[in-house]
């Protein structure tokens, strides 16, 4: 538009414009127009009349396009910034929700376990190619958190800290083929150890190792912590026996677990600190 007004072709049209209003006037002045004056004139000012108009209304267009795209951006920007505000909400909200929960589950095993000390921490990491389901959590030696460290929910035993930086620890899950676990069955009192297994830890299920033969264990048991070696507490909630097997050597039973804490999927956990009878033998 700018470009037009500053064209020859607008500069002409503006001269003859101007010219025919002087005669125009004149004529007025004099006595009025002839006919055909007036039909000559009338034939000349109206393209400039229509062009004027077009003019007039593209500027107006222009205008009104202009100033309505100012209100739709800062409408947008509006919502945008109540968009941002509503999802920083929803954030927060899922953060006060997940806290209270970690609390909750603090306060239940704290009743049962009084003896226990705690760190509470989330999932910041895992390794996907890593097949026993190991991860990273986003708290270390600060929160006085040590190597071998046991970690779990309130559903039961997840692992045991293998590595611990300030800010961070590693944690090996009950699934890894080198975690060993003493472990009982609460109901027949039959004594075994858990380990990982490389095909069953694709189903997220490990092993009860060293069964007698003569055991009752049977599908549905429950299997616990014995606490020997002290390296974890006693009476930790490990999982519940989904099958039961003889040993290749014929010589004694294996059981196989699934684990009551969601391993694969466990997003905040519990490292226990310390508790009592840790380093002892207190499997009674």
């Amino acid at each position: 538009m700018k470009d037009f007004f500053q064209s020859t072709k607008f500069k002409i049209l503006a001269a003859v414009f101007v010219v025919l209003c002087a005669f125009m006037l004149r004529a007025t002045m004099s006595g009025g127009l002839t006919p055909l004056t007036s039909q000559l004139l009338s034939v000349v000012t109206t393209p400039l009349q229509s062009a004027a108009s077009g003019i007039s209304e593209s500027v107006g267009g222009l205008y009104r396009h202009l100033f309505q795209a100012g209100e739709i951006e800062e409408e947008n920007a509006q919502l945008e910034e109540k968009v941002r505000t509503l999802t920083q909400q929803v954030a927060d909200l899922e953060r006060y929700r997940r806290e209270n929960e970690q609390l909750r589950e603090y306060l239940e095993i704290k009743e049962e376990h009084s003896d226990f000390s705690f760190a509470s921490a989330s999932v910041i990491g895992r390794d996907t190619a890593e097949r026993f389901y190991s991860f990273t959590i986003d708290a270390g030696s600060e929160a006085g958190i040590e190597k071998f460290d046991p970690v779990i929910t309130s559903d039961g035993l997840v692992g045991l800290v293998s590595e611990v930086g300030k800010n961070y620890a590693k944690v090996l899950t009950i699934l890894d083929t080198t975690i060993e676990v003493g472990a009982y069955d609460i109901r027949t009192r039959d004594i075994g150890t858990t380990s990982g297994d490389i095909t069953l830890a694709r189903n997220g299920q490990l092993r009860l190792n060293m069964l007698p033969k003569d055991c009752t264990v049977s599908q549905g048991d429950l299997i616990y912590t014995t606490g020997y070696g002290g390296l974890y507490p006693k009476d930790l909630a490990i999982g519940e026996v989904t099958e039961i097997h003889t040993d290749s050597s014929g010589m004694s039973m294996y059981a196989v677990i699934d684990p009551l804490s969601d391993i694969e999927t466990v997003k905040d956990v519990l490292v226990i600190t310390s508790f009592e009878g840790q380093g002892e033998q207190v499997f009674e």
